[in-house]
């Protein structure tokens, strides 16, 4: 038995990689992984989509850029994307979890985060995946002469053979958008990544390629991953976070998502370790090469930013945010 326990502790950890932006993320997220847990046991992957299939050109990382992922323990793991690729970009997430070891514990990060803590000790119940609750109701938008929100998601939950009313957080009321198990795909866990994405691909296709009628109005870019996640979650038995996974949106992680969005809104913790990963030289002469980043982070105009803003009197909506960065003119991506 305690051998057991000891196999179901240790995970894998997994974001997505590949030319451009996502390179020099991944090669954050993985700088500071190692340097905020240096205990981690687990391997770290960075899916890397295969030339062909459904991205055109070369979407694999740039040699140097590889060797330094490769330098932290990083192990670059190739994957074929056949279904999404450039016309939905999200579903790396969902294919790359096929290339993963079968039947090890994964843990999935958008490669835009960073671990600000001991991501080992998190007490994942990785029999019961859960994913992230760091998310505002942008799905689905609710037309005037419409369905509603118990409408448009029990229509999901019956397409897909699953219990509605069990899904409900019924602390929440009727036709409110937190009543209805919504994630942010940002984080997600689950026990075996071959059974998780096998049914997280068929129920993203499903839903794209011919979804219930009650969803006629509605867009699914870029939501569909995280339409088909919280229904995939249920059917594994899984749902909301508990407590104890608090660290994640929290002491442990950050989804930053994009920079002035992150000088302007998180921790000082955050902004720290986001620094002090990019500070290495091995690690800043590759990221410089990434103008947001020697920009926001070498060049000082994230902590220009970040003086205009009070973190304790912040802007409820994140589009009202990102405006007034716009007009502020320190948008960047």
């Amino acid at each position: 038995m305690a051998g057991q326990a000891e196999k179901r502790s240790t995970f894998n950890v997994v974001v997505i990689g590949q030319a451009g932006r996502l390179q020099y993320e991944a090669l954050l997220f993985a700088a500071s992984l190692r340097q905020n847990d240096p205990g981690f046991a687990g391997r770290l992957f960075i899916a890397e989509p295969r030339p062909g299939g459904a991205w055109p050109g070369d979407p694999r990382i740039e040699p140097a850029v590889r060797a330094a992922l490769e330098n932290l323990n990083a192990e670059i793991l190739p994957f074929e994307a056949r279904h999404f690729g450039k016309s939905y970009p999200q579903g790396n997430k969902i294919e790359a979890l096929l290339a993963l070891p079968e039947g090890v514990p994964f843990v999935f990060f958008d490669s835009d985060t960073v671990i600000t803590g001991a991501l080992s000790a998190v007490p994942f119940d990785f029999d019961r995946p859960s994913a992230s609750m760091r998310r505002e109701g942008t799905w689905p938008e609710i037309e005037l002469y419409g369905p509603g929100y118990s409408d448009i998601w029990k229509s999901l939950y019956d397409r897909f053979g699953l219990d509605f009313e069990s899904s409900l957080d019924l602390a929440e009321p009727d036709e409110y958008w937190g009543r209805y198990l919504y994630f942010n795909a940002g984080w997600f866990f689950a026990a075996d990544p071959h059974a998780f994405g096998q049914r997280f691909l068929e129920t993203a296709i499903a839903i794209r390629d011919d979804p219930p009628e009650e969803l006629v109005l509605q867009k699914l870019d870029p939501w569909l991953d995280q339409v088909a996640l919280p229904l995939v979650i249920h059917g594994f038995g899984g749902g909301r976070p508990g407590p104890e996974l608090d660290g994640l949106d929290g002491a442990v992680s950050c989804h930053w998502r994009i920079l002035p969005l992150a000088y302007a809104r998180e921790s000082d913790r955050v902004i720290e370790v986001i620094e002090a990963a990019a500070a290495p030289n091995r690690i800043k002469k590759l990221l410089k090469a990434y103008d947001p980043m020697k920009k926001m982070i070498y060049h000082g105009r994230g902590r220009k930013l970040r003086e205009m803003f009070d973190r304790n009197r912040l802007p409820r909506s994140e589009k009202v945010l990102r405006n007034r960065i716009k007009r502020e003119g320190f948008w960047m991506r």
